[in-house]
């Protein structure tokens, strides 16, 4: 009795991912294994620049916030320390927001925060 192989749902299986390997350049589009290797290592770059993204942001947004805060002669590090002791719970992510498109909210927040 001749071996019994599912070709259609090997192909479909092989077809998904060099479908998501398109663009690619060289082998890296055409090639099974090569695509394959390539497809597995960019999930892994994904997961880790999710987390690094993240990380970005969070800079980005302390690097602004500092910059507003010293126009207002107050360091980063005094304002956060500030923010905490005068029980304002407002985030980096909006701070920011506030110091680079509404300046005059960020002065407001500054002067409640050193008149506390």
């Amino acid at each position: 009795m001749p071996r019994s192989v599912n070709h259609v749902a090997s192909r479909a299986r092989r077809k998904k991912i060099l479908k998501l390997t398109r663009g690619y350049f060289g082998a890296r589009k055409n090639v099974w294994t090569v695509a394959k290797n390539t497809w597995e290592k960019g999930l892994t770059y994904a997961y880790r620049d999710r987390k690094n993204k993240k990380r970005n942001f969070r800079a980005l947004w302390i690097q602004r916030i500092n910059a507003a805060a010293r126009l207002e002669g107050m360091s980063y590090s005094k304002l956060m320390g500030a923010l905490h002791k005068a029980g304002i719970e407002i985030n980096r992510k909006v701070l920011a927001d506030l110091a680079m498109n509404h300046p005059e909210a960020f002065k407001a927040v500054v002067d409640k925060v050193k008149n506390a």
